[in-house]
């Protein structure tokens, strides 16, 4: 037996190497002969593939060898399975006619890139079986393998690839060839079973029963798959090696049955690709639209809450106000800082999933842009500005205001206790019976009054002040302050009148009148001036003050050492003034006068004197303790400070140094894009363990609100300027994350390899000079120019270099970021899915119809993704519409927009 395979490859290996598959099956010599069990195999399989596509054309052949002679057939099978039309055959029964026929028929064969080696027209016409049997097989080859290709294999390697895969999952089959591997039919079985599993019971077949396998495998092929039995079972275990061309044959026609099933089965991938796609975008959109909705509402209810500066009336609802502003900035404002960067995320992240799958930008309903979040933030924030000052200029205000009505109050009370029985004593007719004596004693006692009198003109004075300041400061109770001011002044204005009247009518009475004790006078004109100090001083050392920092304190603290350094000097002075009543008492008692009662020039004793010292001896320790409590107050707030500003001053220059650096990381990114993205999220986890800092600082903070400190000399940083830092330390993490994870979704979507990223990376870096994150036009273009793009400065170059910038520019900025440049560049070197792909997906499932009917998307699609495309598809109207027919046209329309139609 002659395997003229073999000696076809050995003649051409020796000519020069090993040709293609195509060439080699191509060159029959004529002096080689098939083994006979080769011949009749290949006879039947040939004979019924022939038939498979004649009986297209109505009529068919019974001996491959003779049927063929005339050429008649052989033109009208080429043109069957071409689907071409071949030049008029010539009618003629004579030699002539029938060798320009086969001529013809060959001709075409060798147009469509056959080389036809050793095969003639005249063995045709003679009926030459070697020469048949190959010009069939070159057909066979041409037309029915050689399109075959799975992963850029030359046909038949393509098929046999095929094959292995198909058949892969099963038990005891191997396919490494097409003759051995199939004599126990158990891979046509398996082919059979892979795409049609309802036909094959293939459990219940048994590798050492290799005929029924065959039958049953050629018998379900016939009946269920239209596929003609080629082969005969015994002829191919009766063989040690079945023929190649007829197993090769016959295999293809399983091929070409399935391969309808194979682009379905691809198209439906397809589509439920892209519809998947969709579906999670539209989630996307959803969520950010939910999430903007949410943010908005928040911040249109707070921004009035924000702006309402309607003063409270007392401390204590300032104070509750000032609360709840802490709430605000550390309880809700937080997770709502985190909500709208998640938004910017959230957005970002949507708009390159868009980009990636080739899809339109998403845009959010009116009024929830990104921008527009970014306007009502700004808002919220203008409105947040001044508030907390505000408040706290408030409760400064109030506790100005508390202590001036109190101070008020005090001034008021001492005034009118003194003032109490004046006007009577003022209109007493108690001079008309009085001797001289006593009615100059009464003159006497007036001057007295007149001069305390005056002296108590500075307290009404003052007393009218604060109640003027209290009404300039808008106190609440100012109409109570105003009638006590009132009814304070008018009886002030009455005391002057009525002491007037008492004094005129006391002169009138003292020219009467002519003894006088001068000692009683003295007594009483230098005991009233001391009660009146006394008086003063007992209402200092009681009066309320209210202080700041340290040095205003240590002020009091000064004036009221200095007021202490007077007290000899009183003490003196007292000491005087008793010395005058001892005096009087001595003259009495040396001169036998029996002294009538008490000094009648004034009502001052000496009783009262040494117990108003009394007092004041008593007040000047007490003073001393408040205002050493109050300076330990003052150090405590000066500890505060300190405290703070240690803080604040480390934690300030810590944000300032990380965000410098956050921006040296986002330029200077080296390794891979995964190895980067760890590196951010560690040095994001870092950021965060920071947070105990600034939670501390926040204590801090609140310690010095709560102990009313306004101001802070040893630091330049206010925690309003810290959380607005360390807030926008989280915001600018997350968004270099943010990018770093675009990538990854851009660079595994569009298949861009880690080098490419690295070069794309240190280009873009390279002309970005100032580090500003992104290029500028010239930049770009010198970007541009060292990836090897052609748009130096010439019509054409500027006219690409145009058609480029309007792609990663298209708002004209003047300005192109690394993501459109990635963008950009994974668009030019990677393929994605189009419309056109999508639709040709939809046109497949639907059997090449304009349209697509419901139960053909149920039956080829997911169930949930076939509702998907129903619910979203639009009638079809066309001229050749059937019922229930939908336009997926429109739905491709829908998924990318009409410009990429």
């Amino acid at each position: 037996m002659v395997d003229y395979h073999a000696a076809n490859n050995q003649a051409q290996y020796s000519a020069g190497g090993p040709p293609s598959y195509m060439e080699q099956e191509n060159d029959w010599d004529r002096d080689l002969l098939l083994d006979p069990a080769w011949e009749k195999q290949q006879r039947k399989t040939f004979t019924a593939w022939c038939n498979s596509h004649l009986r297209k054309a109505g009529t068919q052949i019974e001996n491959i060898e003779e049927d063929f002679r005339d050429g008649l057939k052989l033109m009208l099978l080429l043109e069957v399975i071409s689907g071409e039309r071949l030049p008029k055959p010539e009618r003629g029964k004579m030699r002539v006619h029938k060798i320009n026929n086969v001529n013809k028929a060959l001709d075409f064969i060798a147009s469509k890139g056959v080389k036809l080696v050793s095969i003639g027209a005249e063995e045709i016409v003679d009926g030459n079986v070697k020469m048949t049997l190959g010009m069939i097989w070159t057909i066979i080859l041409r037309f029915a393998i050689q399109d075959i290709s799975v992963e850029e294999t030359s046909a038949k390697e393509g098929l046999l690839l095929w094959c292995q895969r198909k058949t892969a999952p099963y038990k005891n089959v191997n396919v490494q060839n097409f003759h051995i591997s199939w004599k126990d039919g158990l891979a046509f079985n398996a082919l059979i079973h892979r795409h049609r599993p309802e036909l094959i019971d293939y459990d219940k077949l048994r590798k050492d029963d290799p005929v029924t396998n065959l039958n049953n495998a050629f018998e379900v092929a016939e009946k269920y798959l239209d596929i003609p039995k080629m082969l005969d079972a015994e002829d191919i275990v009766n063989t040690a090696r079945p023929d190649e061309k007829a197993i090769m044959t016959y295999v293809s026609s399983f091929y070409h049955a399935f391969s309808g099933a194979q682009k379905a089965e691809t198209a439906a991938n397809r589509i439920c690709k892209v519809l998947a796609v969709n579906q999670e975008n539209e989630h996307l959109m959803e969520d950010y639209e939910k999430l903007a909705s949410d943010l908005l509402e928040w911040i249109r209810r707070t921004i009035p809450w924000l702006e309402n500066r309607a003063p409270e009336k007392t401390m204590a609802e300032m104070q509750q106000k000032l609360e709840d502003f802490r709430d605000y900035r550390r309880v809700h404002k937080p997770p709502k800082v985190q909500e709208k960067c998640q938004l910017e995320i959230n957005f970002n992240t949507l708009q390159t999933k868009l980009r990636l799958s080739n899809r339109p930008a998403f845009m959010p309903s009116e009024g929830r842009m990104v921008s527009d979040i970014n306007g009502a933030w700004h808002n919220l924030e203008g409105a947040e500005k001044g508030y907390e000052e505000w408040l706290l200029n408030e409760i400064r205000r109030l506790e100005r205001l508390d202590h001036l009505a109190e101070k008020f109050r005090q001034k008021a009370a001492i005034h009118e206790s003194w003032t109490d029985g004046k006007e009577a004593m003022l209109t007493q007719k108690d001079y008309e019976t009085a001797s001289l004596s006593e009615v100059k004693a009464l003159l006497r006692k007036h001057e007295a009054f007149e001069s305390d009198l005056a002296a108590h003109q500075d307290r009404v004075e003052q007393i009218a002040a604060i109640a003027q300041e209290l009404n300039e400061l808008d106190y609440y109770d100012s109409p109570s302050v105003n009638a006590r001011c009132q009814k304070i002044c008018e009886q002030w204005d009455t005391l002057g009148s009525l002491t007037q009247s008492r004094r005129e009518s006391l002169e009138r009475t003292e020219k009467q009148l002519e003894s006088i004790d001068e000692l009683y006078l003295e007594y009483a004109k230098r005991a009233a001036p001391f009660n009146n100090w006394m008086e003063g001083a007992m209402e200092d050392l009681q009066d309320m003050f209210i202080v700041h920092n340290i040095e205003e304190i240590q002020g009091l603290i000064t004036a009221h050492e200095q007021f202490k350094s007077t007290l000899p000097e009183a003490d003196k002075e007292r000491e005087a003034i008793q010395a005058i009543q001892a005096e009087v008492q001595k003259i009495a008692q040396y001169n036998g006068i029996k002294l009538s009662g008490t000094n009648p020039y004034t009502t001052i004793t000496p009783q009262s004197i040494n117990s108003k010292w009394e007092q004041v001896q008593q007040l000047v320790p007490q003073r001393d303790q408040a205002l050493q409590e109050e300076l330990s107050k003052q150090q405590s707030n000066d500890h505060l400070r300190r405290q703070f500003a240690s803080q604040a001053n480390m934690v300030g220059p810590w944000i300032q140094n990380k965000m410098e650096e956050i921006g040296r990381i986002s330029i200077e990114m080296n390794g891979t894009l995964e190895d980067q993205l760890t590196h951010l999220r560690q040095y994001e986890q870092s950021i965060i363990e920071y947070k105990p800092n600034i939670d501390q600082l926040e204590g801090d903070h609140q310690l010095i609100q709560e102990a009313l400190i306004f101001d802070n000399k040893y630091t330049t940083y206010t925690m309003e300027h810290l959380r607005v830092g360390w807030e926008q330390l989280l915001t600018t993490i997350a968004r270099t994350i943010n990018e770093i994870e675009n990538q990854i979704l851009t660079r595994d979507a569009k298949g861009i390899s880690q080098e490419q990223l690295h070069e794309y990376r240190a280009s873009f870096n390279h002309f970005d000079k100032d580090h500003t994150g992104s290029l500028v036009a010239e930049e770009f273009k010198a970007c541009l120019i060292s990836l090897g793009y052609d748009v130096e400065n010439d019509k054409q170059g500027d006219a690409e270099f145009a058609r480029i910038m309007g792609i990663v520019d298209p708002n004209n900025t003047g300005a192109v970021t690394f993501q459109a440049f990635i963008d950009f560049m994974s668009r030019e070197t990677t393929d994605t899915d189009t419309a056109d792909q999508v639709i040709a997906s939809f046109k497949i499932l639907a059997g090449d119809k304009n349209y697509i009917t419901a139960e053909e998307l149920r039956r080829e699609l997911p169930p949930d993704q076939a509702e998907y495309c129903i619910a979203r598809m639009a009638p079809y109207t066309g001229p050749d519409a059937a019922p229930g027919a939908l336009d997926y046209m429109s739905f491709s329309t829908a998924l990318y927009g009409e410009s990429d139609l």
